[in-house]
């Protein structure tokens, strides 16, 4: 990880505008058809078609929410990268997993400019282009816009991003609606989990954007302890290893990453029973920092967890503790 940014002192940043929260991750995997099948077989997420520009395929497991996971996968030797994809692929060596995730900010050019202020190094805005094939066409407010960051704020890649709201006729409405029936009971991305060897560079790094109110943690389902930050009313962990366990070896072998996500299902024991259908084994549920929970055995299919748990996961009263 790159040197701290921090600016003001953690314990002196404001909060941010309540518009920032958790949008997305982006998950690779060893193709394309592989991650999704992974998804939808083993895991039942519905996995809705993406586009195929320049050699990187993506499709997406879309929320009720508005949050999603976005899949991604090489289709060709020559595929044309952006620098976050290239930096994807150089810690991945290839393999499947998640680097990179991001923020939603209606508000992305306040958020900016406040960013930088505090300290850190965001880039230029990028923007769809005008022919965007999913787009309103050029006269249209680009259907989507980020920044991300010259020198990385935490050890794994965070951007912020923005959508237009886009035309809302009859086919995409009824398309948005369908996409968002998962057959494993899915509602909504509640939390990420980042993987570090230094849980509380991260919580400084967090806090100095102005996401403050950190709360001790420990997932000893993965041998991990760190910290559960509030992003809006959803959560992100940042984890460290805590002695022997699944964070000691993802870390070993990967570096730090995008160690798991944790999803809200409508009913937690139908979840589970399409799970292990889909791995034909059983798994253990546990209580976990969102309430009842279990965790899917992705690590060596997607390079990701993936925690099923159960609720919404979003009310403003369920706190994160230990």
């Amino acid at each position: 990880m790159s040197g701290l940014c921090l600016g003001q002192p953690a314990a002196a940043a404001p909060s941010p505008d309540d518009t920032s929260r958790i949008d997305h991750v982006l998950l690779w995997g060893r193709s394309i058809d592989q991650v999704s099948a992974v998804m939808t077989v083993k895991l039942g997420f519905q996995v809705r078609p993406g586009r195929n520009p320049d050699g990187v395929a993506n499709r997406y497991v879309r929320m009720s929410d508005g949050s999603y996971v976005e899949l991604e996968g090489i289709t060709r030797p020559d595929a044309r990268m952006d620098p976050g994809m290239r930096a994807d692929q150089v810690a991945l060596r290839g393999g499947p997993g998640a680097r990179t995730f991001g923020l939603r900010s209606s508000t992305l050019d306040r958020e900016r400019v406040l960013l930088r202020q505090r300290g850190f190094a965001p880039t230029e805005i990028f923007s769809a282009a005008p022919n965007d094939p999913d787009g309103d066409g050029p006269s249209a407010p680009p259907r989507w816009r980020l920044f991300a960051f010259e020198r990385q704020p935490l050890s794994s890649n965070l951007f912020f991003i923005d959508y237009a709201a886009g035309r809302p006729t009859p086919t995409r409405v009824a398309d948005a609606r369908s996409a968002r029936v998962h057959p494993n009971g899915a509602r909504e991305l509640s939390a990420i989990w980042l993987l570090s060897s230094n849980a509380e560079a991260d919580r400084q790094q967090l806090a100095a954007m102005g996401f403050a109110g950190a709360t001790p943690v420990s997932v000893a389902q993965v041998g991990a302890r760190g910290y559960c930050v509030p992003i809006h009313r959803k959560r992100v962990l940042v984890l460290q290893p805590d002695g022997a366990g699944i964070a000691a070896d993802a870390l070993r072998s990967g570096g730090p990453q995008v160690l798991g996500i944790s999803v809200a299902v409508a009913d937690i024991a139908s979840a589970r029973r399409q799970v292990e259908r889909g791995y034909e084994k059983p798994l253990a549920g546990y209580q976990g920092l969102l309430g009842p929970s279990f965790l899917a055995p992705t690590r060596e299919d997607l390079g990701l967890l993936v925690e099923f748990h159960a609720g919404s996961g979003v009310a403003a009263t369920s706190p994160c503790s230990g």
